[in-house]
C-alpha cells in the first residue's frame, strides 16, 4: 500500500466516535429521566427498538429516499409504536433530549486517539461526514477531536452527502488536493467506501464487526490501530 498520500479523510460516527455506546448511554439517561421504567417495556426493549428504527432511518436517509428532517421528527414516534405507546408530545421531548445530549458524550471507538496522534504528525486530517452540521462539531469539541482536523466536511456544508461524489470532490477542494493525494477511512460500504470511489479516492473500509459486504476497498481492517502500520 503506498504512503504517499497528503491528506487522510475519517467518517466520524462508527469510525471514530462510538455511536451505539454513546447513544446506549443517552438512552439510559432518558429512559429514567422520562420515567419509562414505569411503562411496560424494559429499557432493552427500549435500545433494541431505537437501534433497528434508528438503522432503518439512516438506511433511507443514505440512500436519499428520506431527509434529516424526517429522521428528527419520525424516529421517537416510529419506536414508541413499536412499544404502544402513542403521545406526540413525549416522542417530541425525546428527541430534543436526544438531539441535545447525546453529541456530547465522549466515548471513542479502541485506538480512535492514538491513531489520530500518529498520523496527524504525518498527514492533514478532515472529517468527511452526512451527520448534521452543529451535532457533528458538539462531538468532536466534546470528545477532543477537533484539534486533529484542519476541515470539517459536512452534508450539509458541502450542499451534498455520501455517497455523493460531490461531497469528496468539496473535501478535496477545501484541501488543495487531487484525489490521488486523499485516502479515505469508513465503516459505511455505501456511503464511504463507494462514494470515495465515484470521486477516485481511494479508501479503506473499518470493518471491526467483520460484516458481510461486496464492496471492493483498497484495504480492510478490522482495528484502528492497524492504520498506523499501513500508513
Amino acid at each position: 500500500m503506498r504512503k504517499n498520500y497528503q491528506c487522510i479523510f475519517f467518517d466520524l460516527d462508527h469510525t471514530l466516535w462510538d455511536y451505539e455506546t454513546n447513544s446506549a448511554s443517552t438512552l439510559m439517561e432518558m429512559f429514567e429521566l422520562f420515567n419509562l421504567q414505569e411503562c411496560d417495556f424494559s429499557f432493552g426493549d427500549f435500545l433494541r427498538h431505537f437501534r433497528e428504527v434508528n438503522h432503518h432511518l439512516w438506511n433511507l436517509y443514505d440512500n436519499g429516499k428520506i431527509d434529516s428532517t424526517t429522521i428528527r421528527q419520525n424516529r421517537f414516534v416510529l419506536i414508541l409504536d413499536k412499544l404502544n405507546i402513542q403521545s406526540e408530545k413525549l416522542a417530541r421531548d425525546l428527541s430534543h433530549y436526544y438531539l441535545k445530549e447525546c453529541p456530547k458524550k465522549t466515548a471513542l471507538m479502541p485506538g480512535a486517539m492514538e491513531t489520530l496522534q500518529h498520523l496527524t504528525v504525518k498527514y492533514r486530517l478532515t472529517v468527511v461526514t452526512n451527520g448534521f452540521d452543529e451535532i457533528q462539531f458538539t462531538k468532536l469539541s466534546s470528545a477532543g477531536l477537533l484539534p486533529f482536523f484542519e476541515h470539517i466536511v459536512t452534508s450539509e456544508k458541502a450542499g451534498h452527502k455520501k455517497p455523493a461524489r460531490e461531497i469528496f470532490i468539496y473535501a478535496l477542494h477545501q484541501n488543495n488536493i487531487t484525489a490521488a493525494d486523499a485516502l479515505m477511512v469508513g465503516d459505511n460500504p455505501l456511503t464511504d467506501i463507494a462514494g470515495a470511489s465515484r470521486a477516485a479516492i481511494d479508501a479503506i473500509l473499518f470493518n471491526p464487526e467483520k460484516v458481510a459486504h461486496q464492496c471492493n476497498p483498497l484495504h480492510e481492517i478490522n482495528h484502528l490501530s492497524e492504520l498506523r502500520s499501513l500508513l
